[in-house]
């Protein structure tokens, strides 16, 4: 009996020895198969073209790339938060991830007021995007959000112009003029002689409809056919206001760090890679909606002179100057900007 219960008992301390490592090998399977769930909310309504062509694209990308193991849950504009709540409710961890106008947050990030676009800043989207990820304002934007707890990056760089209900053909045509704008253009627009005011990007048809405005920018062509504008504004004015990094993706940086070093490399470089993809894109479908919008007979497209160019420039100086006394990193960025137009012989 002894010895029965001895050979019992070393089976069974057999099995259970051979059991361990393989229980500790499927735990450690469990672990790395773990499934991660994040919120994410843009400032884009669902109607907007970016919507679709960012939000969901890169979410989806992220998903294929982890195997589904990071899923993101999307929100279109005020879905959960105010559009203008975004920065903070990322911040606070309310939502891991969101997408939110870089305008919204320059009371918190001075150096935003530059990311946002000063007014006449580049001719050309390859400018815009040098000066972010060549000459180092990228990563000056991510130094500045870091410090709110927030990772940072630029969704992509785009101009912004001007849908109108009114014919813009000079620069005194801006006097008197009614418009939904956000951030650094609202002041400059409304340092023109106009009136320029911020709404929810889902506000603004009806404003436009309803005449509480008469003219409004978001994004440029493609931007303005998504929404619908063209169906109440006529005109469409060249050059663009500026060429800024207008939509920007947050991410809180504990929610990052929480993350598997492989999945959180794989969030990392898609953003990167995004950025050029997207300004790309962006480039390209302006190209293509442009000759459409023209041929339905929707709008004109009016391109104000060299001489009223000149002066819009002339006029933005002021509020250039302003952005630079806001804190050293903007004094910085706008002698870097200066340098760099200056290099190119403007």
């Amino acid at each position: 009996m002894k010895k029965t219960s001895f050979f019992a008992f070393a089976l069974v301390l057999a099995l259970c020895c051979w059991m361990v490592p393989s229980l500790s090998g499927s735990d450690l399977s469990f672990a790395a198969d773990k499934t991660f769930r994040w919120k994410c909310q843009v400032h884009w309504p669902a109607a907007s073209s970016s919507y679709k062509d960012s939000a969901e694209v890169l979410i989806n990308m992220i998903k294929e790339r982890t195997n589904g193991r990071l899923l993101i849950e999307l929100f279109p504009a005020e879905a959960l938060l105010p559009s203008k709540e975004i920065f903070n409710g990322v911040k606070r961890g309310m939502i891991e991830i969101g997408v939110s106008a870089v305008a919204y947050y320059i009371d918190q990030v001075p150096l935003a007021a530059v990311a946002s676009g000063l007014p006449l800043n580049f001719l050309n989207v390859w400018e815009c995007a040098y000066f972010h990820q060549w000459m180092g304002f990228e990563k000056m934007m991510r130094d500045a959000c870091a410090v709110h707890g927030i990772y940072y990056a630029t969704d992509k760089v785009y101009p912004t112009e001007m849908v109108s209900k009114k014919p813009i053909r000079k620069f005194e045509d801006f006097k008197g003029l009614k418009t939904r704008s956000s951030g650094i253009l609202q002041k400059y627009l409304t340092s023109l002689g106009g009136a320029a005011s911020f709404l929810p990007g889902g506000e603004v048809y009806a404003a436009l409809a309803s005449g509480v405005v008469d003219a409004a920018h978001w994004g440029a062509v493609q931007g303005a056919d998504s929404m619908k504008f063209y169906d109440i504004c006529k005109y469409h004015l060249r050059p663009a206001l500026n060429v800024a990094a207008t939509d920007t993706w947050l991410i809180n940086q504990k929610s990052l760090d929480s993350l598997p070093e492989d999945i959180k490399k794989i969030v990392l470089s898609t953003l990167e890679e995004f950025f050029w993809r997207r300004t790309n894109q962006y480039e390209y479908l302006e190209e293509i909606t442009i000759p459409k919008i023209k041929e339905q007979g929707k709008v004109e497209v009016i391109e104000l002179s060299a001489e009223d160019v000149k002066k819009m420039q002339k006029a933005a100086e002021p509020l250039w100057d302003e952005v630079a006394k806001k804190s050293p990193e903007c004094a910085k960025a706008v002698e870097m900007l200066r340098s760099f137009q200056k290099s190119l012989g403007r």
